[in-house]
């Protein structure tokens, strides 16, 4: 148990780079924080932590060793939640991945239902890109992750939902008040690409249409984009579950081409009872939600 005391304090260092920051999450002394790096580094014959004007960060051994720390915590926790579990009690942890769509029209709902029903079970929840959660899945920060593609082999991927892509244009463009427009009239506008790592799902479609947009700009946040087309400095393109509350002089029309991104979750194959709990509850609501093109209908 000691060991994995010490495990979870070099994991809350490597998160915050600071010895100070850590105490105060974890509850603990400064000198505590420094004595249990020190006696992993003495136990393991090599330094973890390299201290700088700047903060702490992990040695690169550091890093290899917190992949290997983590499996044990999560090890750890399964075990305390399958025994929960025997008991009749439903408690732990689920860390979810998530993208900013998502963690603003699906979550507050989710978690309100998940409250109410498994009061014991804690949500965490992480946001960032398809690629940074991606490397938080392989990483073991997160349980599971919404992705917009099946990952690496270790993780299952259950496809959710086929949102659309929709093209968002200002009253001055002159596809402003078409029906439908064709993904070949984006040439001939400005375009402002929407930027992230991973797979992109904008760059993939044009690809698969041999569409070269002419790109003005590129953005990673969706208030960008939507503001840029609002001034009239291009067109854009952007997943239906974005798009709310759009300016006055802005509209998202779809295409005459089928445009949609996939949302999923990856998980791993070992999934804990917390995490099972979630996804219970997760494709419960999409399957009630009339608004949403649900994919999986509550199987998986």
């Amino acid at each position: 148990m000691m060991s994995l005391i010490k495990y979870e304090i070099l994991q809350a260092v490597a998160e915050v780079q600071s010895f100070t920051k850590a105490a105060e999450q974890l509850g603990l002394t400064q000198s505590a924080i420094s004595h249990a790096i020190s006696s992993l580094e003495k136990e393991f014959g090599f330094p973890l932590i390299h201290r700088s004007r700047a903060g702490v960060k992990l040695t690169t051994d550091g890093q290899t060793m917190l992949l290997a720390m983590r499996k044990v915590l999560q090890a750890e926790e399964l075990l305390q939640q399958q025994a929960a579990h025997i008991t009749g009690v439903t408690k732990g942890t689920v860390r979810i991945g998530l993208i900013s769509s998502i963690s603003t029209k699906w979550m507050p709902s989710i978690i309100r239902v998940m409250e109410q029903r498994y009061p014991g079970i804690k949500i965490e929840l992480r946001e960032g890109d398809y690629y940074e959660i991606e490397q938080w899945l392989v990483s073991g920060e997160v349980d599971c992750g919404f992705l917009n593609r099946a990952s690496f082999k270790q993780f299952q991927y259950i496809p959710l939902i086929k949102d659309p892509l929709m093209c968002i244009v200002s009253s001055n463009s002159s596809l402003y008040g078409q029906k439908l427009i064709d993904l070949k009239e984006t040439e001939n506008e400005h375009f402002i690409m929407p930027s992230y790592k991973g797979t992109n799902d904008v760059i993939t479609m044009f690809e698969k249409h041999t569409i070269k947009p002419n790109i003005r700009f590129e953005l990673f946040d969706e208030s960008g984009i939507i503001s840029m087309v609002e001034h009239h400095l291009g067109v854009s393109i952007l997943p239906k579950l974005v798009l709310t509350g759009l300016p006055s002089n802005v509209r998202a029309i779809p295409f005459k081409q089928e445009t949609f991104r996939i949302i999923g979750l990856s998980t791993t194959y070992n999934i804990s009872p917390a995490t099972e709990k979630f996804m219970e509850i997760l494709m419960e609501w999409l399957e009630g939600n009339k608004d949403i093109d649900y994919l999986s209908k509550g199987t998986y």
